[in-house]
């Protein structure tokens, strides 16, 4: 006997993406301390747009033998202070495998003045940190790192300035 044939074809329900922003309002769970991210400002010249980039880049503590990640993340500016939302790591397609932390940059053309960077989880947990920028004298200053006030908010990220991955436009 056959089956009969449907008359109408069944919605399979879409998933839902969770977007960045809701990361603000979401309450983390209780997790001890752990660091698993640096944050590491820098000046770049870029030759190519002939540009000077503020930099930062989001890298994880643990280094990957097998492959080599990338860090996906959303980004958003809201009242002055930069937000960089952790969405998870992504493969990168790369031959030759390396041991390398997963990494992203993040460039940012504001070159001067005081900048508040909120690094937040999807699980809802933030860390902050305040810099000075200076492009003129060629300074970059962490000036604050901190956790929040917030319910089960805890440390999960640093921050610092990487002197050694300054780059400047050479005056002939």
């Amino acid at each position: 006997m056959p089956l009969k044939k449907p008359t109408d074809i069944p919605r399979l329900p879409r998933a839902r993406e969770k977007k960045g922003i809701s990361a603000l309002d979401s309450i983390p769970t209780k997790k001890p301390d752990k660091k698993e991210y640096l944050v590491k400002g820098f000046f770049r010249y870029e030759p190519i747009p002939q540009k000077q980039f503020l930099i930062f880049a989001v890298e994880t503590i643990t280094e990957f033998t097998s492959f080599a990640y990338e860090i996906s993340l959303e980004t958003f500016k809201e009242n002055g202070e930069y937000y960089i939302v952790l969405m998870g790591l992504k493969a990168k397609t790369n031959i030759i495998p390396q041991v390398m932390p997963a990494r992203t940059e993040i460039k940012l053309e504001e070159l001067n003045g005081d900048f508040k960077i909120n690094v937040l989880k999807k699980d809802g947990a933030i860390n902050s940190a305040h810099f000075y920028a200076n492009v003129f004298n060629k300074e970059l200053v962490l000036i604050e790192k901190s956790v929040p006030k917030k319910k089960n908010n805890r440390f999960f990220c640093d921050f610092e300035i990487t002197n050694k991955e300054f780059s400047f436009r050479e005056i002939n």
